[in-house]
């Protein structure tokens, strides 16, 4: 028997080997699905009105335009014959090659074979021409409302992107070939990590972003010297320790989103954006919002504005001394922020000397994209399951947002986790994108209609304590920060509820990027740039870009420039707490680590 005979028959045991492992797992897979609780119909997917409103758009073009309907069809035929002669007349060639690709570069489509090997080719050009016939027959789609077309193009992007052939092992030329390599060991370990994250999730699949072992809250992310100075049944208030030896008069409170955790501005030291704002010499307080269970269910609104904004307000003012002091809201807690601000208005209560806005809506007339998710259909679901449960529970919340970026949030990760066998990568971002909070039953509704579907704040009927508020109630100085690519608070929909805002003072920054990284985005990286104008914020948006000005680095100095001039002299450094406000634990706290029981 020969070398070449030993390591043939060593390759088929260790194949085999780890399709006994695969048997085993596969098992355990069904266990872990067994697992999965029943959930309401309705937030797994558009209801059925949304494909009969695109079936009779359809018919309906056919009626009033047939030709134009032909035309897309015999364009589609006529390219998908022409491609297929090609690829028949390249393999006739004699040359094992593929035709002629005219197609725009796809990173999915990365691995040189799907370029060079003609039945990969093939089934990339045909997939591509597949989508491109689709996107023109909705394209075409005249004789439906514009918002139920837009809501068409959103799911039937899902579904082209979702039968894209990378996502298939047997058209997956990446997966293959390390499934060749390691003989089976990469579908092993694939498999074992999409069991791992069924279990994880209760049943749920939703794909491991980041390596859990990697970050540790306190440690190595949110890991900025401070102390929690006030806990309620709903935040705990952290107090970071000052860096320079005096500071400005009036402190600065920042409101994190509570649909997410707040260290999203604490990931590591070089990228955090509390570290740098401690740095300039500003007193900071964070709130940390409690991560709730179903005891919560009945939270609403206006406890989050009584119980946390509020309260918050008055902690800071107690600790400092202070009679004013200036507030950042980030996403919903600055539509939250502005609700609170209206009140306060409206009450002549002047404790707020400026507000910042960080990607935050308040006019959802145009919510973006994510107002695909905004119709009845979706939300009467959420609202049967969140009364069942007594919370929106964290994992549709990050569903829908992954759905929202699919291909980088879902197929990708999934690629490498499940089909390679890959541990996902140590990325700080992406683990505190996993780390998600629940909702409260009412205070989820409330958002859902009264905001989102009602437009409540931007036409005045959104009540605060039973009295409504509108965003003209708004009379401080403030700024705010929009992002360009912004896939879940789109800039313009800022722009628009800014301009609405009844303060004389208004500054607009419009950074470069997204959600997330156009406001993480420290100076040092010298990455995105950000947009400013001299011209009031008032009119369309778009004009306002036409005439602004745009600036290389990061927004947060010029935000620092803004604040410094908003927040008196510099006086002795604060340090956490005092005699009335012991410090009750370092930062980051208990609610950030802690997890829900309901």
């Amino acid at each position: 028997m020969t070398t070449e005979d030993n390591d043939a028959g060593a390759k088929l045991e260790r194949l085999n080997a780890n399709l006994a492992k695969v048997e085993a797992l596969s098992a355990r897979l069904m266990a872990a699905l067994a697992a999965r609780k029943p959930s309401d119909p309705g937030v797994q997917g558009p209801g059925n009105d949304i494909y009969m409103k695109a079936a009779t758009a359809y018919i309906a073009a056919m009626m009033q335009d047939p030709a134009k309907v032909l035309e897309n069809q015999v364009s589609y035929w006529g390219k998908t014959l022409k491609h297929y002669v090609e690829a028949q007349q390249a393999l006739a060639s004699g040359e094992f090659k593929a035709p002629a690709d005219p197609f725009p570069k796809d990173r999915r489509f990365s691995n040189p074979l799907w370029e060079t090997h003609p039945a990969f080719n093939y089934l990339k050009q045909q997939y591509q021409l597949n989508a491109e016939a689709v996107h023109n027959s909705v394209e075409a789609m005249d004789a439906i409302d514009p918002g139920d077309k837009r809501r068409v193009e959103y799911f039937t992007r899902q579904i082209v992107d979702m039968m894209a052939p990378t996502n298939f092992l047997g058209t997956n030329p990446d997966a293959l070939e390390k499934a060749v390599e390691t003989d089976g060991a990469s579908l092993v370990q694939g498999l074992e990590n999409l069991v791992r994250d069924i279990e994880a999730n209760n049943g749920e699949l939703l794909v491991t972003l980041a390596d859990r072992e990697a970050f540790h809250v306190g440690q190595n992310i949110a890991s900025t010297p401070g102390s929690v100075v006030y806990r309620n049944r709903m935040f705990e208030l952290i107090q970071y320790t000052p860096t320079t030896e005096t500071v400005y008069q009036t402190p600065l409170l920042i409101f994190p989103p509570w649909i997410n955790k707040f260290y999203v501005m604490d990931l590591k030291p070089q990228n955090s954006l509390i570290k740098w704002i401690v740095d300039q010499g500003f007193t900071l307080f964070v709130v940390s919002w409690v991560n709730p269970d179903a005891s919560y269910a009945d939270v609403g609104m206006d406890d989050y504005i009584r119980e946390g904004y509020l309260t918050a307000m008055a902690e800071v003012r107690r600790i400092t001394g202070e009679k004013q002091i200036n507030a950042v809201g980030y996403c919903i807690a600055g539509t939250t922020l502005g609700l609170t601000l209206a009140h306060l208005q409206k009450a002549g209560d002047q404790s707020v000397k400026t507000a910042t806005f960080f990607t935050t809506l308040a006019d959802f007339s145009d919510p973006g994209e994510v107002g695909v998710f905004l119709n009845d259909d979706f939300v009467d679901g959420i609202e049967r399951q969140a009364n069942n449960d007594g919370i929106l529970a964290r994992t549709f919340m990050s569903r829908t947002f992954s759905f929202l970026r699919s291909n980088d949030l879902i197929y990708q990760p999934a690629i490498k986790s499940y089909m390679m066998g890959e541990a996902p990568p140590a990325f700080d971002l992406l683990y505190w994108n996993g780390d998600g909070t629940n909702l409260p039953a009412k205070m989820a509704l409330q958002y859902l209609r009264g905001l989102c579907q009602q437009d409540g704040f931007a036409k005045g009927a959104f009540p605060v304590f039973g009295r409504p508020v509108s965003l003209s109630d708004i009379k401080l100085p403030l700024c705010a920060i929009a992002c360009e690519t912004d896939h879940i608070a789109h800039w313009r929909g800022s722009f628009n509820g800014i301009k609405q805002m009844g303060s004389e003072d208004k500054t607009f920054i419009l950074s470069q990027s997204g959600h997330i990284a156009g406001i993480i985005n420290p100076p040092s990286k010298g990455k995105y740039g950000h947009y400013t104008s001299a011209a009031p914020v008032s009119g369309d948006p778009e004009a306002w870009l036409a005439g602004a000005t745009f600036n290389q680095g990061s927004w947060w100095p010029r935000w620092g420039a803004w604040l410094s001039a908003q927040s008196g002299q510099q006086i002795k450094a604060r340090v956490p707490g005092d005699s009335v406000h012991p410090v009750l634990c370092p930062a980051p706290g208990t609610y950030v680590t802690a997890q829900p029981t309901g």
